[in-house]
């Protein structure tokens, strides 16, 4: 498959084309909720969307929480003063989300956006707009971000491309932190060619962001894949046995897969979110009703009733994370939890490089096909944190892996997550783009030739 950004270029539009772009858009946006807020593009460039807690000059931008509703920011995001500044892409709008990126179904905000393939399932998330996006226009890419599997999640329940980079090689300035640490701004689109694209445009060094890296990435190929088997159990049996198949279809391209046993796998779950909590308990310390969106406007009030009813604008989620992200820093128990899954951390990061020196490692992207939105809604907050078993490892880890679709249940998508070693970012994206070329995703939701 080439590059849909590409194919645009070529193309000869109508001079309307943007106008009738965004009547569309607006249409389908009362039914999808894929938007927070739609732009009229400018220029002549490759329709893209920008997540809504990344900055864009201008336009609000507010993580889809109510404490930043009206926040606009003065400045762009690093990744998106990059885009703007080739003249190849127009900005169409701010994709809805999970609040803060707290969620794997895109259910926590106040109107969730809704799986394309299935309005009555959710799309993923906590990158649900961008995915749903994505999967609505033909002629699309998405900026996008993930903290846990926030790309790869809606990704797969949506049916196209996410790529999450190695930590640290596109800048983070201009995004609204949830974990600092684990954190990393990537991109959604119809196939790997694009995401290369787009990678070549925005990578490399920002001295606004401390995080940021100068280390070139790489391609490097490989013929070895691993299953680790522990991942496989958590996955159910519909999606285990097409997933199987699309081994198969790979060992005939020429690749050798192997199962190997990783027991302690499971770690990463309580340790990415032990950490990612603390994290974002700290992040979220700024919003109190001063200086960003929502404003407090009595100040007569004390000093408690004061940023009460600045931060009673979180949403529950929200909430469960300040609570339990304080009580994991407290001097208490820092050592107990904190710490320790920090060291979990490093202990996972030395075993996956091991596992990745000469293979990549291959799984389901999730466990699940979308659940419906109702029963995502009576699920746990212990069984929503446990859908993200498969994407988390790669996420802590900060390893560089895409999500590919491959094949359907139904009318749902499956998809297959590939994971490489440290700045072998162009090494996953060529894995993808053999096999788009080698067999043919033919997607289920076109808005004609938009």
């Amino acid at each position: 498959m080439s590059s849909y950004t590409e194919e645009f270029e070529s193309k000869q539009k109508p001079a309307d084309y943007y106008a009738k772009l965004y009547e569309e858009l607006e249409r389908i946006n009362e039914k999808f909720n894929a938007f927070n807020v739609l732009v009229k593009a400018t220029g002549n460039g490759m329709p893209f969307s920008v997540k809504d807690n990344i900055c864009v000059r201008g336009i609000e931008t507010t993580a889809s929480s109510k404490i930043l509703k009206g926040y606009i920011p003065p400045f762009n995001a690093t990744v998106v003063d990059r885009i703007i500044r080739t003249g190849r892409f127009s900005l169409i709008g701010k994709t809805n989300m999970d609040e803060f990126g707290f969620g794997s179904f895109g259910i926590n905000c106040d109107k969730p956006a809704k799986n394309p393939l299935d309005e009555g399932r959710v799309p993923g998330g906590s990158s649900s707009g961008a995915a749903v996006a994505t999967a609505l226009l033909k002629y699309h890419v998405a900026i996008a971000e993930s903290t846990g599997g926030s790309i790869s999640a809606p990704a797969a329940f949506c049916g196209v491309v996410g790529f999450t980079p190695t930590y640290s090689v596109l800048s983070r300035y201009g995004l609204i932190d949830y974990a600092n640490s684990l954190d990393k701004i990537g991109f959604m689109a119809r196939s790997a060619d694009d995401i290369k694209i787009m990678l070549d445009i925005t990578k490399g060094l920002d001295k606004r962001d401390s995080t940021s890296s100068s280390k070139p990435i790489h391609r490097v190929k490989h013929n070895n894949l691993i299953i680790i088997k522990e991942l496989m159990d958590k996955v159910e049996d519909g999606i285990k046995s097409e997933f199987y198949k699309f081994t198969d279809k790979l060992k005939g391209l020429g690749y050798n897969i192997k199962t190997v046993d990783f027991r302690d796998i499971e770690l990463s779950i309580p340790s990415y979110y032990l950490i990612a909590m603390s994290e974002a308990s700290t992040n979220l310390a700024k919003f109190t009703g001063f200086k960003y969106g929502f404003k407090v406007e009595d100040f007569s009030k004390n000093y408690n009733d004061f940023f009460t009813e600045a931060r009673d604008k979180f949403g529950e989620e929200a909430k469960r994370r300040i609570i339990l992200g304080t009580f994991i820093r407290s001097a208490s128990v820092r050592d107990k939890y904190y710490l320790k899954s920090l060291s979990i951390r490093r202990w996972m990061i030395d075993k996956l490089s091991m596992l990745l020196k000469d293979a990549f490692i291959i799984s389901p992207t999730m466990p699940i096909l979308p659940p419906k939105i109702e029963d995502a809604n009576r699920m746990t907050p212990v069984q929503n944190y446990a859908s993200d078993i498969l994407t988390i490892p790669a996420n802590l880890g900060g390893f560089p892996h895409i999500s590919i679709p491959f094949s359907y249940s139904g009318e749902l998508p499956l998809s297959a997550q590939v994971i490489g070693s440290h700045f072998n970012d162009y090494g996953v994206i060529s894995f993808a783009s053999d096999w788009e070329k080698n067999f043919k995703y033919k997607f289920k939701y076109n808005l004609g030739d938009l």
